[in-house]
């Protein structure tokens, strides 16, 4: 993608180090996703006075354990010193890949920047409190150029509009879409919904 641009990788591997090793770690097609978040990322981190580096990173990393195996998260759940709820056991990689992938973010990428793991963890639930980075990020993931669902211009329009409301949206047609097809939701989830995806009263 041209307009794909890292300028810091918030650790000590060189640019071109990183993206290999993002690159090597999932498919094509989940990589050119990963560059469409950070090119959304770094937009809409310049429209709300953000850092464009760190959240082009951060939505450029996001997705880095999407493709780990099942075996290699419970293992790391599991093991009890890396301080994981064991109640993750109880869900799958839509969920882990977030919350667990920070794990293989510090231990392969040597990326410990707290906000950026923050957001990292957050974007696969979203949460009842979200920093800036953790909002683009979560909202990226979800209107980068590559989504073609049903509404997801409407949801571009939203987010690009106002960052809180591009949140609310997010949550509120996740959780009709998973409800409509009798999945469950994670407690954090709908939680954050209640913040962020009621409509307010005026």
């Amino acid at each position: 993608m041209t307009d794909f641009l890292l300028s810091k990788t918030f650790s000590n591997l060189t640019v071109d180090e990183l993206v290999n090793k993002v690159q090597a770690n999932m498919d094509e097609a989940r990589f050119r996703h990963c560059q469409g978040v950070s090119i959304t990322a770094r937009k809409l981190a310049k429209l709300n006075n953000y850092d464009e580096d760190k959240a082009a990173l951060a939505g450029f990393i996001h997705d880095y354990a999407k493709q780990v195996a099942n075996e290699e998260f419970i293992r790391v759940i599991k093991d009890k010193n890396n301080g994981f709820d064991q109640d993750l056991l109880n869900w799958n990689r839509a969920i882990w890949h977030g919350i667990v992938g920070t794990y293989f973010i510090k231990r392969e990428l040597g990326i410990t920047d707290s906000e950026i793991l923050t957001a990292i963890r957050r974007h696969t639930t979203g949460d009842v409190e979200m920093t800036t980075l953790d909002k683009i990020v979560f909202v990226a993931d979800y209107i980068e150029p590559g989504r073609s669902f049903s509404g997801v211009d409407e949801a571009r329009e939203v987010t690009f509009a106002n960052l809180d409301d591009g949140v609310g949206y997010e949550l509120a047609h996740t959780l009709q879409f998973l409800a409509s097809n009798r999945q469950k939701i994670y407690p954090k989830t709908l939680a954050a919904y209640n913040v962020w995806g009621i409509k307010k009263e005026k």
